[in-house]
């Protein structure tokens, strides 16, 4: 026994510089193919976020057109978001996804890359898909299972531009669950497609203190991203979801000083707010002087945690909603915050294409039109 312990040593001793050698040569590996993620678009509520996923649809609301368009504005990627439930529907294809409607993501996935551009697939499930990964085991084995299959199937793609997204917002899942979910389904993915590239991101809003908490994964090719849409009180103005106040809001300017509050504008808004609690919060959004220097410390705490981790971060979601704000600033907050993105060498995807969001306006079935100013905020040089 003694022998054969001492042998047993000796392997694991020579192995482990070998498992620490290849996860350095697995993180160089990441941090190159982040470069292929520094300015992107979201293209949301075309294969998520919707109740239908027909084909009518989906053909119309985001076509070849407007991909060309995307790569034309100067974007090098596309995060493709993707709910889980139209994958796991029948009829199934040999790869156990519903054949019809992987077989339009493969059209969107294939057409991206023809146009030059990387592409994230984000596995972007709607709230009731999270609800049950907080503590039913069996919901894990569901989503580890559709990851293999998901992976598998585009593992036949160019690893350097296509990449594997765990899971969008994995909201009110403790912290330390979402870590072992999350390395689990990193071992499924690793063990159908070798090659590729995942992408990570902390619980609830992934948004920074949510990246702070997260430690990486033991795979070394791994690229973590975080979401940022501080201050909500200027990005969310005039939404209908979210904190039921955002929707008496609109006109917010940004960078917000002390002085904007005294405004008789202002106070005609705050007026509108229905609690005390409420019209609070606001003033605090002007009181706490947001502008791009506060913006860029917090974007500053991101990337040293990146630093200090070893590890290629990325932004991919930020936006500011826009049908109840004013388009200067608007743009002013898009510009702060991706020029503070790219001074702390963070890649980027904006949210989103078309929806409320948007980097352009369209019908469906009609060309996009582009808001210039968005363009010009983000620093973009058509191609």
């Amino acid at each position: 026994m003694r022998f054969r312990f001492g042998a047993l040593a000796v392997l694991l001793a020579v192995a482990a510089p070998v498992v620490a050698q290849d996860r350095a040569a697995d993180v160089q590996t990441a941090f190159r193919r982040a470069q292929h993620l520094k300015h992107g678009i979201n293209a949301s509520q075309w294969f998520a976020q919707e109740n239908s996923y027909s084909a009518a649809r989906t053909d119309r609301y985001t076509d070849a057109a407007d991909i060309a368009l995307m790569a034309k504005l100067g974007f090098d990627h596309v995060r493709l978001s993707i709910d889980a439930v139209p994958l796991e529907q029948d009829p199934l294809d040999a790869d156990g996804l519903n054949a019809d409607f992987v077989g339009r993501l493969d059209r969107a996935v294939d057409t991206m890359l023809g146009d030059g551009l990387a592409v994230e697939i984000d596995l972007h499930p709607e709230e009731s898909y999270k609800q049950k990964l907080r503590n039913d085991d069996s919901q894990v084995d569901r989503l580890t299972a559709l990851w293999r299959k998901l992976a598998g199937h585009y593992a036949n793609r160019d690893p350097e531009r296509v990449f594997f997204e765990i899971m969008n917002e994995p909201w009110g899942i403790d912290s330390y669950r979402w870590a072992g979910i999350e390395a689990r389904v990193a071992v499924a993915i690793r063990q159908v497609a070798p090659r590729h590239t995942i992408i990570a991101a902390g619980t609830n809003n992934s948004d920074i203190p949510d990246l702070l908490a997260l430690e990486p994964l033991a795979d070394g090719n791994v690229v973590y991203t975080f979401h940022f849409y501080e201050p909500h009180e200027f990005t969310h103005q005039g939404a209908s979801w979210g904190a039921p106040w955002w929707i008496y809001t609109h006109s917010i300017p940004y960078p917000a000083t002390a002085g904007s509050i005294q405004d008789s504008s202002m106070q005609e808004l705050l007026k509108e707010l229905p609690q005390g609690a409420d019209r609070y919060q606001l003033e605090d959004y002007f009181l706490d002087g947001w502008d791009a220097h506060h913006i860029r410390l917090l974007m500053d705490e991101a990337a040293a945690w990146a630093h200090e981790k070893n590890v290629p971060l990325i932004c991919n979601e930020f936006g500011a909603y826009r049908e109840h704000s004013d388009p200067t600033s608007r743009a002013n907050w898009i510009r702060d915050v991706r020029t503070a993105l790219e001074a702390d060498g963070i890649g980027w995807s904006m949210w989103d294409y078309r929806g409320g969001f948007g980097v352009v306006t369209k019908r469906d079935g009609q060309p996009a039109q582009v808001d210039e100013l968005v363009v010009k905020a983000l620093g973009l040089t058509a191609r």
